[in-house]
């Protein structure tokens, strides 16, 4: 029963692309949680996959160089997003790193979520998502959402026109719906510098 039930779910995880994601309550069809735990930590053991959290799981890609990869913290972000049907949108001096205002990746890295507040460690990282209310979730746009953590964070008194003519610049690459969307939902000093982006964003 014990190598049918981790058979199985190794089965289910070779069907998906190398990098992807999985979480215990995937394979809750096949046994109960304390079964599909210790056949999850078997193939762990076994180099077949890796664990990437508490309960959270990935089938690893191999680079010839360096060998196995783990994912990144965005993807690992996005999977627990969607698995919990929430938007998160990335914030504070995580913000600012990926918009390349800081070269700094913080240990803690904070989400805004519409979903349930929680931590999630990630070797030494570890990812905060803050329970805010739904229209601080409500940008649609990649880089836009991100321009307005971003500029939250610096705050109107410390901006500088390095910074500005920075952020101006990276949302041009934004989709003109989107920005023009999410500008209406930042507060009014943050609009009056992401507006300027709208003459050259991509239609």
């Amino acid at each position: 029963m014990k190598l049918n039930i981790e058979k199985q779910i190794f089965t289910k995880i070779k069907k998906a692309k190398k990098g992807s994601l999985f979480f215990s309550n995937d394979f809750s069809t096949f046994a109960k949680p304390d079964a599909i735990r210790q056949a999850l930590q078997r193939l762990v053991k076994s180099g077949e996959i890796n664990r990437v959290a508490a309960g959270i799981f990935v089938r690893p890609q191999e680079d010839p160089i360096v060998g196995k990869l783990m994912p990144d913290i965005e993807d690992i972000a996005k999977v627990i997003a969607r698995r919990d049907r929430a938007r998160i949108v990335p914030t504070g001096d995580y913000a600012l790193n990926r918009l390349g205002l800081s070269t700094q990746v913080p240990m803690n890295i904070v989400y805004l979520t519409s979903g349930t507040a929680r931590k999630i460690k990630i070797g030494n990282y570890t990812i905060v998502f803050k329970k805010v209310a739904p229209k601080n979730v409500a940008p649609i746009g990649e880089i836009s959402r991100l321009a307005i953590q971003a500029l939250k964070t610096i705050g109107k008194e410390n901006i500088t026109k390095e910074d500005i003519q920075h952020i101006q610049t990276i949302l041009q690459n934004e989709k003109y719906t989107h920005l023009e969307y999410d500008i209406r939902l930042a507060p009014a000093w943050i609009q009056e510098i992401m507006k300027p982006a709208l003459n050259n964003s991509t239609k």
